[in-house]
């Protein structure tokens, strides 16, 4: 049984392909069927060490984003795409699998493409309430569409679509508060922050943090997400913001990047997170934890801000757009769910929830059914 998962180069396509990963191989070993050869077809193996940890097989493509913009850049991925659907085609022949999970995204689109030609069965999987361009043409042909929130059914045949929720890693679903405070030296008794950029990290929420040390630091502790891109400028700047107060500079603990052990700590003893509104609202959901949401004002389809206000109308969040993100109200906000218990029990309950268990497995199981009528 051979499966092949592909999706855009970003960590919101790549680690959910992880998790459904890791149900295929439990469910194989479970169900006594011969163990799944896995490839991930993609513009970039992302991962590297998630990808040997799960026995998967990268084949690398070329594809190019379709913009919905003018730019100079279309030129070279128009000629990306050129290149990239016939060698795509040579790759999934090779292979020839059983059955193409997809994630979406403009990496995935030759993938999906050769699989077409080669009559290869699909299941799709959307993470956003508005659904991606090629997520949204995959679906006329794919088996099975899953999808994670409920908002995004109706972009879909109804017939063949299911919300399922979220695929998320079994070891980011089981925060640790044991031994935290230590490994990642905080302070007892000070409230934490934990700051999540995304997988690139976002410039506008790490400037608005570090504009606010000098008051967030006074009174709480922060683990700030900056992606790696911005780590060095961050370090930087606080040493420079936080030199007049020496009694509260190791209360700002920047990483370039929080590795799964790292993420789950923070998550276990954090009173709040701060982050974009992509694929992270659902590890935030599932650790149950109060959030400040920051939507991307330009995201494709606007689907950040309609992720952002679909999960606070649940009361699991409190949504700053960017044009108001300025330290002071981001201060107040933080202030209004520190200081009162009952508002974080009210937010938690609500993440809880909204968190639906299992999406993982409902995929594998669906992909393995298709794989196995396709194999006979």
């Amino acid at each position: 049984m051979r499966i092949v998962l592909t999706g855009g180069g970003t960590a919101g396509h790549f680690y959910p392909l992880i998790a459904i990963a890791e149900e295929l191989h439990r469910i194989a070993e479970e169900e006594k069927l011969l163990k799944p050869e896995l490839f991930y077809v993609s513009v970039s193996p992302y991962d590297k060490k998630a990808l040997f940890e799960n026995d998967i097989t990268f084949k690398k493509i070329l594809s190019g984003k379709m913009r919905r913009y003018i730019s100079i850049f279309s030129i070279f991925d128009i000629l990306k795409l050129a290149i990239g659907i016939p060698l795509s085609l040579w790759k999934i022949f090779r292979i020839y699998p059983d059955v193409i999970v997809s994630k979406g995204g403009y990496a995935s689109f030759p993938v999906v493409f050769a699989g077409r030609l080669l009559r290869i069965p699909l299941v799709i999987h959307e993470s956003d309430a508005v659904p991606g361009r090629t997520n949204i043409w995959s679906a006329q042909f794919a088996r099975r569409v899953a999808v994670s929130w409920d908002e995004a059914a109706q972009f879909f045949p109804k017939e063949k679509t299911a919300v399922v929720g979220q695929p998320v890693r079994h070891a980011l679903l089981h925060p640790i508060s044991e031994g935290a405070h230590e490994y990642l030296k905080l302070e007892e008794g000070v409230p934490l922050i934990l700051v999540l950029g995304g997988s690139q990290g976002a410039a506008r929420i790490n400037t608005t943090i570090l504009d606010a040390l000098p008051q967030l630091t006074e009174r709480y502790q922060v683990i700030h997400q900056t992606g790696m891109a911005h780590l060095a400028n961050a370090r930087q700047m606080a040493s420079v913001i936080l030199s007049s107060q020496d009694k509260h500079t190791s209360r700002y603990k920047p990483f370039g990047y929080l590795n799964d052990l790292a993420l789950r700590m923070s998550a276990g003893v954090a009173t709040i997170v701060i982050s974009r509104a992509g694929s992270t609202i659902f590890e935030i959901a599932a650790w149950g934890i109060p959030s400040i949401i920051v939507p991307i004002t330009a995201s494709n389809g606007d689907h950040q801000r309609k992720n952002a206000f679909s999960y606070a109308r649940r009361g699991a969040a409190i949504i700053m757009e960017e044009k108001n993100l300025t330290p002071n109200l981001l201060l107040s906000e933080i202030k209004r769910v520190m200081e009162n218990g009952a508002l974080q029990k009210e937010m938690k309950t609500a993440a809880q929830s909204f968190f639906k268990q299992g999406a993982a497995a409902k995929i594998a199981r669906e992909a393995i059914k298709i794989a196995l009528k396709h194999e006979r």
